[in-house]
This record gives structure tokens, sequence and C-alpha cells, in this order.
């Protein structure tokens, strides 16, 4: 009579899946809340004190710890030494083990790390070529259909359910090695911004249309345990999302809750071609979408109020790959739903990321989330013309949008309105004339954000003829003073930050 044992936390399912056992014919072992919950089901099972002769102790810390329950996990039943050593102790082999770890990632503590459980998943994942081992409720009923069938698991089968317990039990170590690192005291003084090492364990959650290019594959993953704001989503209508449609939509929703008043965001290729801050959200939108009209074709709009119809109207005009938004009125759901290849998604807002990562060869490049600073965090005017109160909030809503834009970074802006952006070129000269020339002369009296020091003047001798007043930028070029009397010459305001906000 081939013997399960079953040890679990999430018990769903697992008192019919052992009573589906015990009609196959298999003897059940089992403990605790487990053993209870099949006992109450009215399937018989054998307490694992009765095998290996000693009860639970030390609070329950020790159950499963013991040479019948190891011995009969790990044998090779054709490998004679072992057979030899198990009938001289008197251990019965183990074929099918069934369970899943303390909830560490939702609940962690001292106490939720388990010690027995990762023990015996592991025995029976390494012996997987003689004993199952089954660590996800969802898999009850692939091995119920096999065994069925078969009266016994096949090699592959083993071989995957061992791979699912492997991935289990590292999951699990990752999420208690990041809590150590969360909790570390903040009188440690080998703390640092950055742990010693980090330990991924993500989970697909998401297959994509396709990868950047349609001969790629595409998948999102997500870190086990965790959550974000993409679980919280709902798509409403429109195709299936692809990797860049994933890529820019996380750029647009992020920068769009930098603004508390309404906003809208629209982003290409992950950078922002409109932003702009208005009373209400169709306003917004239309700013937003006339900044760069050509570039907001196939883009990702971003608001964070509820889109109402006179929004959903105008942007219905506009080719759009996504909107994203926290809710919509039910006029403005419908009128989005009737573009067919439109997708239409709400959700809550983002959570702060706690790494920024990129491969390298070998391995991650890993650093700090940019945190974008503010006005009070000690920005100086370094020019003899001082900002007003109107050319103060420009200059901040310019700063926010440029620390989004691909470096080098040139974002003109006037009454909370993106007019010019310039990104990813390799001079900030060039990026200025792109500012200026999508600009248009709109900009003229308004803000002019840097995400880095201008190096020489010709920058801000770009932004003076662009008909630009204030300028916000980071300061700490060596020619500062030549940067900072040229802002004088053209009567102008100049910030500095004091910090820089590339983005590659």
């Amino acid at each position: 009579m081939p013997t399960a044992l079953l040890s679990v936390f999430d018990k769903s399912g697992i008192a019919d899946f052992a009573a589906s056992l015990h009609e196959l014919g298999w003897s059940l072992v089992s403990s605790g809340g487990t053993a209870r919950v099949i006992a109450e089901a009215g399937t018989p099972v054998t307490d694992v004190a009765e095998l290996t002769g000693l009860p639970a102790i030390l609070g329950h810390r020790v159950v499963t710890l013991h040479p019948k329950i190891h011995g009969g996990l790990l044998a090779d039943p054709t490998d004679p030494e072992h057979v030899a050593d198990m009938e001289h102790h008197g251990i019965e082999p183990i074929d099918l083990v069934v369970g899943n770890l303390y909830p560490f990632s939702t609940d962690p503590g001292i106490e939720m790390i388990d010690i027995g459980g990762p023990a015996m998943v592991r025995a029976a994942a390494k012996n997987h070529k003689h004993v199952g081992v089954v660590v996800n409720p969802d898999d009850y009923a692939l091995v119920l259909d096999e065994l069925r069938a078969d009266g016994a698991l096949s090699a592959d089968t083993r071989r995957k359910l061992a791979r699912a317990a492997f991935a289990h039990t590292a999951a699990y170590d990752a999420s208690i090695v990041t809590w150590f690192d969360e909790t570390a005291p903040t009188s440690d003084e080998d703390a640092t911004a950055l742990p010693e090492s980090i330990h991924l364990a993500l989970e697909q959650v998401q297959s994509l249309r396709y990868g950047e290019n349609p001969h790629q594959e595409g998948a999102r993953y997500r870190q086990i345990g965790a959550t974000s704001w993409w679980d919280s989503m709902t798509q409403h209508g429109g195709k299936a999302l692809s990797y860049l449609n994933v890529f820019d939509t996380e750029a647009a929703w992020r920068l769009v809750h930098k603004f508390e008043a309404p906003a809208c965001v629209v982003v290409k290729h992950a950078n922002p071609c409109g932003v702009a801050i208005a009373n209400d959200i169709a306003d917004a939108y239309t700013k937003a979408n006339a900044c760069d009209p050509v570039s907001a074709f196939g883009g990702i709009v971003a608001a964070n109020r509820t889109v109402t119809a006179d929004m959903a109207t105008a942007l219905s005009e506009v080719f759009t790959e996504v909107v994203i938004a926290p809710g919509y009125e039910p006029d403005a759901l419908a009128i989005l739903l009737a573009k067919k290849n439109l997708r239409v998604m709400s959700a809550n807002q983002a959570s702060v990321l706690p790494f920024d990562v990129r491969p390298v060869d070998g391995g991650l490049l890993v650093q700090q989330p940019d945190i974008v600073a503010r006005r009070d965090d000690g920005w100086r005017v370094v020019t003899t013309t001082q900002p007003t109160d109107v050319q103060w909030a420009d200059l901040e809503f310019a700063w926010q949008v440029c620390a989004a834009v691909s470096s080098n970074a040139i974002v003109y802006a006037k009454d909370l309105e993106a007019f010019g952006i310039g990104a990813g070129q390799q001079n900030r000269l060039d990026s200025a004339r792109l500012a200026a020339e999508r600009s248009d002369g709109r900009a003229s009296g308004g803000a002019c954000a840097s995400d880095a020091f201008f190096p020489f003047r010709d920058g801000l001798d770009a932004a003076a003829a662009a008909g630009i007043a204030t300028v916000i930028q980071p300061g700490g070029s060596i020619r500062d003073d030549e940067v900072i009397a040229a802002a004088d010459e053209h009567g102008m305001a100049m910030v500095f930050t004091g910090e820089r906000h590339f983005r590659h």
C-alpha cells in the first residue's frame, strides 16, 4: 500500500484530496491541523507520532524531523544498502509528500520560519525519481487524474512537481532574507541602502502578446508573495497587452501620480510626450495631447482622476494604445469601449519600488529608486532675478516631468503644461533645440528644466531665445558661474536643485 505524508499550511482542498487518495488505496500520515482536517472529514489518517514514536515537541517546532520520516523520503529502493538500512531500522517508504509552507511573505516573523516543512519538501523533491511531491493545491487534480489512470505518477510529472517544490522553497527562503534586510536595526554599522545580496523569486503572472518586437516572446513576472498595482488592474476592453504596452503604461502611471491636482500624461516609448495639470481631467488631457500630438499618436494616456465623457470623447479621436485611470464614468467607458483595439484599464496607485535593476553580463546592475526632491529640499535661487509664485509652480512641475524623461532631458513648460520635451539626445544643446522646436513659442515666459547641469551657456542661450523666463537645473558644473552670468544677462531666474536625474 503506497503511503502519502500530508502537512500543509494552506488547507484548501486537502480534505477532498486526502479522501480521494484513501479511495485509491493509499495510506495517509499527517499531524497537527492537517491531520485534524482530514480526520474530521471522515478519512482514516495515521498521526506522525505513531510513525516516529515521538510526539510533537518544542511548541510544534519539531514534528517531522526524524529518521523514520526522512529515511522514508530519501531512500532509493533500487539501492541494496538503502533497503538494508530501512529493514534494519524499521523504516517504511513514503511515496508522496503533500506540503506547503507558512505564509512568511504575508505574515513575517521568527515563528513563521518553517524548518521541518522545507526539509521534508526538499527531501521528497531530491528523491523525485521515487517520490512525488505536491506544494500547490492547484496540482491536486493533476495528481489524482494520473493516479486513477495509471496507478502511479510518471517520471515527467514527478520531475515537474519537484521543480515546483524547489521553486516554492527558494521563494520562501528569499522572503526570509528580504525580511532580515528590511528589519535590520538602524544602528547596524554594516547596514547600507543596498543589501549584500538580493534574492529574487519571480513567478510568471501574465503572458504578453509578444516582447519588445513581434519575433520575441514576452511575459510579466511578479515577485512571489508580493502584490503590485498590476494585481489591482482591470482591463475593460481592447487587445491583450504587449511588452511595450506594459513598460510604457508603468511609466505613465507612475508619473501621473506625482501630481495631486487633476493631471494627464501621454507617454510614447517610455518618455512623456505630453503632461498637463488642469481644473478638470478633460482639460488636462486636451492640454497634454497638445504638447506633441504627432508623438501622442499610438501612445499611452494616464489620468489621475475618473475619466469623464468629455475626456473620453476627446481621447477617442486620437489613436491610442492604452488609457489607464482610477475609474470611468459609465458614459465614458461606453465611448472608449467602442474603440475595439483600445486597451481600457483601471487600477490602484503604484507603490514605491525597492530597487531599480537592469541586466548586465553575469548579473544585475542595482541602484536605489530615483526620488525626485521638491522645493523645500534645499533648492536655491542663484540669480539676481527671483521666481514669482506662478513661476515656482511651473518650475516644480517641469522638474517632475524632466526627471521622467530620458537623458539628456530638457522640458519647456508654462501654466502647468508641458509644451516642449527634448529627450534622449547625446548632447544637451540638441535636447534644448528639440524642446524649443516643439514648444514653438508656446512656452514663452515659462520654465525650462534640465535633468543635469548645463556644461556650457549655449543651452541656456537656446532657452532664452525660446522666450523662457525661469530655469531649473542641478548645478555643479565647473562653468556654473558662466551659466549664472548668462541667466542674469537674459534677466532669467535660475534655481539649483543640487541633484541631477539622469534616466537612461
